[in-house]
């Protein structure tokens, strides 16, 4: 007698139909820095060979990124689920246009640091791993910006960690290892609380897909510890964007590595705090982030004037710079707080123009280094009469930075301060203008006593690099200039993304739909 069979119907949890190709691209970054890690970890007894192969990879990467953001600006966002798993039981990579921008920036922070890094790290930092820690950095970055599960955020902010570690002790100084020291332990603290954040969201909603959170939010509102939630996450993501009053690691750890490693942690690091700030407050828990709307627009108000005063106070550039990023962190905070189309695209477009602007400033400030013997501002003098091009270029970072036309950071400034007098919040757009000005004094005093004044007579530059390689600190650094330059004079496209960024956050129908195309969450 024949043995009964019986038929198993997979439908329900898997997916039967093939993946279209082109959602391949939502983990073709990820998969391509950690495979390019690997390879180059295995030649590290190669370094020569490993600066061939990571600049080209970093322009893969950025490619890559771009025709991911190319996708979902045109079609909008989209899904890849591991395993053939529904979500949300399979871990889900949801790309949509606040992500893909965000990954694509990041891309071009890190080519650029990577190109710079050719002068700036030798051969022994090669051996040491920097390559492979930067590739595996890349990886943690673009992973936490396209992830659609809150608990792989969690996950992919340890790689970037893990790999932060090893980049900032690369030469093991004893201002490094301090440096790190407190770098690791604020860092940790921070990621501990998101950590428990996670287990109470897991236990409040039986998921930790970021869709099925947003659709579930609702209905759990009254029951579920929502408030708590929110409370754990704005303190554990702002430690790591460095927000006040837990800003005081950054300028304490950000100006001992290697410039070059100062500027992809400037650049790229404090980013993904705010990124998961915004998709956690603004996406997730909107009721929540409108209720703590006034202790994040204090904590906006005091990071930007605490940053400002303490770039006035510096004599080192480097931590005058660290002290600019904590600012920066402050008008995106504001943004977060307004809330709305106005408020969340300006802190969308604050986050892009920063990118790339505070990279940037780290290697001019290698660049300065280089030309004047040191970071300190009262051992420097003459850069104008050295190189009026570099003069120029470095004037137009700094008008940047204090967010005057026609460059970059004036746009995003320009739409808080407008969206906060729009709610009434006049001290809050106070704020924001006040710090523009302090920034601009310490900017000028930096102009004045670095460029303008004749040199000091025991002056003995420090030669970090062969002439020969002045095209590969030169190159980064007049692409991310044009860059600054461009996003200020023909802003209209990049504010366009960012309004569109900032509606799929408001609304999130259209990243709901993504993850379950059948018309909603089980």
């Amino acid at each position: 007698m024949a043995a009964p069979t019986s038929t198993v119907d997979l439908s329900a949890a898997l997916i039967s139909a093939p993946v279209p190709i082109g959602h391949w691209l939502a983990i073709l970054p990820v998969a391509h820095c950690i495979t390019l890690g690997a390879v180059l970890l295995m030649l590290r007894g190669y370094p020569r060979l490993q600066a061939w192969l990571a600049i080209p990879g970093l322009a893969a990467l950025a490619l890559i990124d771009a025709a991911l953001l190319a996708k979902v600006a045109a079609e909008g966002p989209l899904t890849m689920v591991m395993g053939r798993w529904l979500p949300p039981f399979g871990i889900a990579f949801t790309v949509d246009l606040f992500g893909a921008l965000m990954a694509f920036t990041a891309a071009l922070a890190a080519l650029a640091g990577g190109i710079y890094a050719l002068a700036d790290i030798g051969e022994s930092g090669r051996r040491y791993g920097f390559f492979p820690l930067l590739m595996l950095l890349m990886a943690g970055v673009t992973g936490a910006f396209l992830t659609g599960d809150i608990f792989n955020l969690y996950v992919w902010f340890e790689v970037l960690l893990i790999s932060s570690f090893g980049l900032i002790i690369l030469g093991s100084e004893r201002e490094q290892i301090d440096g790190a020291l407190k770098y690791a332990v604020l860092n940790l603290i921070a990621t501990t609380l998101f950590l428990v954040g996670v287990g109470i969201l897991y236990a409040a909603f039986g998921t930790l897909n970021m869709a099925d959170i947003a659709a579930r939010a609702r209905d759990l509102r009254g029951t579920a510890p929502l408030m708590t939630l929110a409370s754990l996450f704005l303190l554990a993501f702002g430690m790591k964007a460095a927000a006040f009053p837990v800003n005081f690691w950054l300028p304490a750890a950000y100006h001992t590595p290697r410039i070059t490693v100062s500027a992809l942690f400037a650049g790229l690091l404090t980013k993904v705090g705010i990124y998961a700030l915004i998709r956690v407050m603004v996406m997730l828990l909107p009721v929540e982030r409108q209720e703590l709307s006034l202790v994040i627009a204090l904590a906006a108000a005091a990071t930007i004037l605490v940053g400002a005063l303490g770039a006035l106070a510096e004599n080192d550039i480097r931590r005058l710079l660290g002290y600019v990023v904590i600012s920066g962190i402050g008008n995106m905070l504001a943004g977060v707080a307004l809330g709305g189309l106005g408020g969340i695209s300006g802190a969308v477009f604050y986050a892009l123009h920063s990118m790339v602007l505070m990279t940037a400033l780290y290697l001019a400030a290698g660049e300065i280094a280089r030309r004047g013997g040191g970071f300190s501002l009262s051992a420097l003098g003459g850069l104008y009469r050295q190189s009026g091009g570099f003069t120029a270029l470095s004037l137009v970072l700094f008008l940047a930075a204090c967010g005057l036309p026609p460059f970059s950071g004036f746009w995003p400034k320009v739409i808080l301060v407008k969206a906060s007098l729009d709610l009434g919040a006049w001290w809050l757009a106070a704020s924001i203008l006040v710090g523009g000005f302090l920034t601009t004094i310490a900017f000028g005093r930096l102009f004045l006593f670095a460029y303008w004044r004749p040199a000091p007579m025991a002056l003995t530059p420090i030669v970090l690099m062969s002439s020969g390689a002045r095209w590969r600190t030169g190159l980064p650094l007049a692409a991310l200039t044009a860059l600054v330059v461009g996003f200020g004079i023909l802003p209209e496209q990049l504010l366009a993304l960012s309004q569109s960024a900032a509606a799929g956050l408001a609304d999130p129908q259209a990243y709901l739909h993504s993850v379950f195309p059948e018309g909603g969450a089980p």
